[in-house]
């Protein structure tokens, strides 16, 4: 119901509920009413329905008689027990509710109230109605028409409903003027809060939160809209997180506000509070402020793939280096956040031990944020100078880098353990490896190498997520060679290879010699993979079983044998290197 003050208010119980006999004050728009206007709707406070009943006849015409009168739409919240908990008024084509903020049902309940108001026009059941039945959990919404005479036309009512695959977990009735409305309401309403507690038990099943992901196409061809959906279905399996749907809308350009627009927005409503889901999940980066509106509106947690990877990240994060650089990446995400945070957080200490210098919560935070960024950043740099003593013994040393990159789960870690036959972490997951590997290879003319396993590379990585990685990836600087490694299985393989490649040319390696590497192989039909690999000039390979690492090994080590011309810095010219 457009109007409606139910999703806007902080987390508070209903108001409380008078005891029978006492005046019920009337909920919103009351100016301009008479006084003897006002103290009917008060008296519908004194109202009652049978328990066994719906609605009934002699309520509905009290609320269409006044509804005609005072040209607004008139409602109750009625409970269980028949009794009149609250008493609304609205405008012509809105209904303003009691400012209990957005209390959600526990978990396979319904909310014990369900509200009966009336609709001037012969509209039905608006997707407002619907939208604040689901958001609210009400036991029902009932709209009743109010006929130009003032008597009850047909009542539309609808419920909520176990979630199942055909529909939106809404049921609707066949409407009936409230006379008609014959059902048993408490055998019928505890039916249904029955089959709701079954299936949220059987959702409970399982360790992994659940979600429902959002795309919004922003003049994306169907085939990159697509492209982007699987990807971010990957990443949130691997971050361990259950996709119970994906939604896609169709716009020029995200809305400025909510992303989605208002329709689609009022359909993930519903479909996020039927699903009982945990958090929404979207594929644009979102803004501070779109975060927060949508935080507001949905009242669940929504990130976005930038959040999403930072949190794989952290679950993979294994060595002091990757958590430090992991927690940089995620408080350089949070901080110019901080300023679009919940109100609370701007408000002056107060009170006994609360006065002071007058210093803002949110300037605290925002405060203790950069102390703990500048503190990352030594400790980093302290390791960074601690990997660049390791390089130079390996240079001193004479043993030439190859480093394995690729785009993530294109089974570079496989590929490490099947050339050292060394115990390396694999799983089918993006970004299982997270922390670089180094292990010692021996080409069959017995030239001895370091071979590096390195974070895996994705599309629009995140700029925060680069430069706190900058450490990591300056292993990358030390390597003669790249075994660039790509899934031939995936069918979007030259976007993994651009994407690849951007990132390497945005940190300055772009010149580096590149051996690429088709692998799983295995994945595809009998010569499929040999006759890629010849139109790409690649090594078809399936690291998994081993096969075609002899092929690798010789081409690598060819490439290896040729001096490649190394571009010195000026600083090392002006210390007197020669070229």
């Amino acid at each position: 119901m457009a109007g409606w003050k139910t999703l806007s208010y902080p987390l508070r119980d209903f108001p409380q509920q008078p005891s029978r006999g006492n005046s019920i004050r009337v909920f919103g728009n009351t100016h301009g009413l008479k006084a003897n206007q006002v103290k009917r709707l008060e008296r519908l406070g004194r109202r009652s329905v049978p328990a066994d009943r719906l609605v009934s006849q002699e309520l509905a015409r009290e609320l269409t008689e006044l509804s005609r009168e005072i040209r607004r739409q008139t409602g109750v919240l009625v409970d269980r027990r028949g009794d009149v908990t609250h008493v609304m008024v609205g405008a012509p084509t809105s209904i303003e509710m009691p400012e209990w903020g957005r209390m959600r049902a526990g978990s396979g309940r319904l909310r014990g109230l369900r509200c009966i108001h009336t609709h001037l026009g012969s509209e039905g059941l608006t997707r407002d109605d619907l939208t604040d039945l689901a958001v609210l959990r009400f036991d029902a919404m009932i709209s009743i028409q109010a006929q130009q005479d003032g008597l009850p036309g047909l009542a539309y009512t609808a419920a909520l409903m176990p979630e199942n695959d055909e529909g939106t977990g809404i049921q609707e009735l066949d409407p009936a003027v409230p006379a008609r409305l014959d059902l048993d309401f408490q055998d019928w309403i505890r039916a249904l809060e029955e089959e709701l507690a079954r299936t949220s038990q059987t959702r409970t099943v399982g360790d992994g939160e659940r979600a429902i992901l959002v795309v919004v196409t922003a003049g994306r061809s169907s085939e990159d809209t697509d492209y982007s959906t699987e990807e971010l279905c990957e990443l949130a399996r691997s971050a361990g997180v259950e996709v119970i749907d994906v939604m896609v809308q169709n716009r020029g350009r995200p809305d400025p506000k909510t992303v989605v627009g208002a329709g689609k927005l009022q359909d993930l409503l519903i479909r996020c509070f039927q699903s009982d889901v945990d958090l929404v999940i979207f594929d644009d980066n979102l803004t501070a402020a779109q975060a927060r509106n949508l935080a507001d509106r949905l009242e669940l947690r929504v990130i976005d793939r930038t959040q999403l990877i930072l949190d794989i990240f952290a679950q993979h994060a294994k060595t002091r280096d990757g958590k430090l650089q992991v927690e940089l990446a995620q408080l350089k995400y949070v901080l110019p956040r901080l300023t679009q945070r919940d109100t609370s957080l701007s408000r002056l200490g107060g009170g006994i031990g609360g006065r002071g210098p007058g210093e803002q919560k949110l300037e605290i935070d925002r405060r203790r944020v950069r102390e703990r960024v500048a503190r990352l950043e030594r400790d980093l740099k302290s390791l960074q100078r601690q990997r660049e003593h390791r390089r130079s013994r390996r240079t001193r040393r004479g043993l030439p880098v190859l480093s394995i990159v690729g785009y993530t789960n294109a089974g570079k870690s496989t590929l490490l353990r099947a050339l050292t036959q060394k115990d390396v972490h694999i799983e089918d997951k993006m970004f299982a490896t997270l922390d670089p590997a180094s292990r010692r290879l021996r080409f069959p003319r017995d030239q001895e190498v370091i071979i590096t396993d390195t974070v895996g590379f994705i599309r629009d990585l995140p700029p925060d997520l680069v430069a706190a990685f900058k450490a990591t990836l300056e292993e990358l600087r030390e390597a003669k060679l790249f075994l660039h490694v790509v899934d031939a299985s995936n069918p979007d393989i030259e976007r993994h290879m651009k994407a690849v490649r951007g990132i390497l040319a945005d940190i300055g390696l772009d010149k580096t010699p590149e051996l690429l590497i088709f692998n799983k192989i295995d994945r595809l039909p009998a010569g499929d993979g040999a006759q890629l690999a010849t139109k790409y000039d690649a090594v078809p390979i399936s690291a998994l079983h081993r096969t075609g690492l002899a092929e690798l090994l010789e081409q690598a080590e060819e490439i290896m044998a040729v001096p490649i011309a190394v571009e010195l810095d000026e600083p090392y010219m002006a210390r007197g290197g020669k070229r």
